[in-house]
């Protein structure tokens, strides 16, 4: 009998063990994929908040957008509250998860809110938000290309992909009415939105939304969407009004104006000025590498690694874009998220005002100014 329970005892230890180290060399363990030399909120952030270094932004909020990932890959392999993965990507940075964003449809979770965790900071002397740091952030995940969330994520990039617009979509709406609700509970100077991919899709709509409402949302969009149907036919017949300008020009030469048929640049309106999205490209990625190119993509492809992406023009500020070259990259580690924390990244700024941008934001270009009572925040 001693030896049955010994042999009973040594079966679940082993089991044990094994699922233990299982979850401690997952790879998608933060201590096994996250960045390796990000510092944690201390008492030193409220003399020199690490908030303030746009590197540390940028992988902090990255790290954000990996947690909503992984909630809904936790959720699918049915991961309890002390094996999940998710939690260890955003609690070192003294967040705490207020409100999962879910697709009724599903079940699949496509956002979350991470919200400052106060009483988690003051337990480390951290006694003040440090200057910088957002009250609460929006994360909004990509596309996952496994279990039950595949067809509606696949739905929502082919709507993309078709018309250059999400708005039709469920998780629009949903995302749409998160954000308004964080920033009409906080600010909207204290609070973020961000996505990867698909989320970043969203996000940049969404914050564009609130724009028109004069509410300026702090927004950063790693690997957005920069490729749709919608946009090459726009392209197409872009290009058939210059090649008729040019033939108009040649048979009569009493037309002298023609070429100012084009599409111009509006007058710069308040939300323009305001409301400056981050945008975090790789010249390798299909997906988003037209955000480099000042034609808007318009020249119908060929290679992106070594195009430089163009100053902004005339002063105007569309985006902020940080462009990643590092050579041919293979299409999944160019697309990926994981690349944004990376210890060797060497990022190109360039204040960017490209067709493609002045389009996706051409909506904001001639409204009027706020009113101050839409501005109080």
């Amino acid at each position: 009998m001693s030896n049955q329970k010994a042999a009973v005892y040594r079966e679940t230890t082993t089991t044990i063990k094994t699922e233990g180290d299982d979850e401690a060399h997952h790879p998608y363990a933060f201590h096994v994929s996250g960045p390796r030399k990000v510092s944690v909120p201390n008492w030193r952030d409220l003399i020199n908040s690490s908030w303030k270094d746009g590197n540390y932004k940028r992988t902090v909020i990255a790290c954000f957008i990996q947690a909503v990932y992984l909630l809904e890959l936790d959720r699918q392999e049915n991961r309890s509250q002390e094996n999940a993965l998710a939690p260890k990507w955003f609690i070192p940075f003294k967040y705490k998860l207020s409100r999962t964003l879910i697709d009724e449809r599903d079940g699949s979770i496509y956002g979350a809110i991470l919200e400052w965790d106060r009483s988690a900071a003051m337990s480390d002397f951290i006694l003040i938000r440090p200057s910088c740091a957002p009250r609460a952030v929006l994360a909004l995940r990509g596309t996952i290309l496994k279990g039950p969330t595949l067809r509606r994520d696949i739905e929502d990039d082919l709507r993309f992909l078709t018309w250059e617009s999400l708005k039709g979509s469920v998780r629009f709406n949903g995302a749409l009415e998160a954000l308004k609700s964080i920033s009409d509970g906080y600010g909207s100077h204290n609070v973020a939105v961000a996505g990867h991919s698909l989320g970043a899709g969203f996000a940049l709509q969404i914050g564009k939304s609130l724009a028109k409402q004069g509410l300026f949302v702090e927004t950063h969009l790693f690997n957005p969407p920069s490729v749709s149907l919608a946009m090459s036919l726009k392209n197409m017949g872009e290009k058939a009004v210059v090649v008729w300008q040019k033939v108009k020009s040649m048979v009569s030469s009493k037309v002298n104006d023609t070429s100012n048929m084009e599409e111009v640049a509006c007058t710069d309106p308040a939300a323009f000025n305001k409301w400056v999205p981050h945008l975090y490209v790789n010249n390798s990625d299909y997906i988003c590498c037209y955000y480099t190119d000042p034609a808007g993509g318009s020249n119908g492809g060929g290679d992106k690694e070594n195009v430089r992406p163009p100053s902004a023009a005339n002063g105007h500020v569309a985006a902020k874009l940080f462009v990643l070259s590092k050579g041919k990259q293979k299409f999944l580690e160019a697309h990926g998220l994981e690349q944004w924390w990376s210890d060797d990244l060497e990022l190109e700024l360039a204040l960017q005002s490209s067709k493609l941008i002045s389009k996706q934001l051409k909506s904001l270009y001639s409204l009027p100014p706020p009113s101050s009572a839409m501005n109080r925040q």
